[in-house]
């Protein structure tokens, strides 16, 4: 028995149409556990972090981190190991989650930022939290300051994470690298360490999900990796670097090719 020919196009539509709304529903979810994750790492860093030690600290940054990813449906895929003691990280930039990707592997890690960050709602504070170092970006002479401390926490033993390029860019090429702060590294004597980032999914080897530039808002970027299938970040870290008596110029110019590489390697 055939159904009557004007029941045909709602059952052709139906089946896309239960997926659609299968896969809003996944993101509405993946986001409530999101907002429920990052509340419950404030409520960590107001009453816990007061009488954490810094091992402990660091422990809560890597398990906090390494959840982000896996509460937005994100694998993480990573090769190779950071160096212990102090070390500064470059990494190229692909979006705000590449600070949840390497602190999933290196929760020590102090990053640079800029100071908008700690304006963002719930995101300041938990960024603020994980000994972030800020620079204002308006303001010529504040790289000055923010390259002195990044040199002092380098000679103390601490690891801090820079990413040259300065802004995101989305993955399918680097921007150039900017040099200044890497005088930094130059300055301390210790170790400059190299980490390519990349975000991929069964469709593209460079997801469109994971980008975050231009006008794009916080919230725009959640809901764009909450709806993304098969999400993963791929963290490759490579051998860290002698850079002592090194032109900070062509440092800035080597590091960006052997991240290059690293990438199209893939």
């Amino acid at each position: 028995m055939q159904l009557p020919p004007e029941t045909t196009p709602t059952l052709a539509v139906s089946a896309p149409a239960a997926v659609s709304s299968l896969r809003r529903l996944r993101a509405l979810w993946r986001l409530a556990r999101t907002v429920l994750h990052g509340l419950h790492g404030l409520a960590i860093v107001l009453l816990l972090f007061p009488f954490y030690g810094p091992a402990r600290r660091q422990a809560r940054i890597g398990w906090w981190s390494r959840k982000l990813l896996a509460t937005l449906g994100l694998e993480l895929r990573a090769q190779g190991t950071f160096r212990p003691g102090a070390k500064l990280i470059v990494a190229n930039h692909v979006s705000w989650l590449d600070i949840a990707a390497i602190h999933a592997l290196c929760p020590q890690a102090r990053f640079v930022s800029k100071a908008e960050v700690q304006a963002w709602p719930l995101v300041g504070r938990l960024v603020d939290a994980a000994g972030t170092l800020y620079l204002q970006r308006e303001r010529a002479r504040d790289a000055m300051r923010v390259l002195h401390a990044i040199t002092q926490a380098l000679r103390d033993g601490d690891t801090v994470a820079v990413f040259p390029e300065g802004t995101t860019g989305e993955g399918h090429e680097l921007l150039p690298f900017h040099a200044n702060l890497l005088q930094a590294v130059i300055a301390s004597g210790e170790p400059v360490q190299p980490v390519a980032l990349r975000y991929s999914d069964p469709l593209h080897a460079v997801s469109p999900a994971a980008s975050f530039v231009g006008d794009m808002t916080l919230g725009q970027s959640l809901w764009r990796l909450a709806c993304a299938q098969g999400l993963a970040v791929q963290l490759q870290v490579l051998p860290p670097q002698a850079v002592a008596h090194a032109d900070r110029r062509a440092l800035a110019a080597h590091l960006r090719d052997t991240i290059a590489q690293a990438l199209q390697a893939r």
